[in-house]
């Protein structure tokens, strides 16, 4: 049970630090500047907090895909994980 927590866990991690560089790139793409230009635009400005969160979106995809294969732990390692990020998403667009 613990293992199958810390799985989903780690994968809602993984797939929210994949999510983040994908939405960059794709911003950076949109803009027509370089990844590392509009990841230092967003922490210069204090705006990280905005690419976190929709970094987290392919948690969704994961959580939806875990319960389909009757993984159910997995999948609360996966809310679990999004809520961190949604916690440290907070606690950066207040500071």
């Amino acid at each position: 049970m613990k293992k199958q927590l810390t799985i989903g866990f780690l994968t809602g991690i993984i797939a929210n630090a994949v999510g983040v560089a994908i939405w960059i790139a794709v911003i950076s793409f949109i803009k027509g500047t370089s990844f590392s230009e509009v990841f230092n635009f967003y922490i210069q400005t204090g705006d990280t907090w905005a690419v976190l969160t929709l970094g987290a979106l392919p948690n969704l995809a994961l959580f939806f895909g875990f319960l389909k294969f009757d993984k159910e732990y997995r999948a609360r390692g996966v809310v679990i994980a999004t809520f961190m990020t949604a916690i440290t998403a907070y606690i950066l667009y207040f500071n």
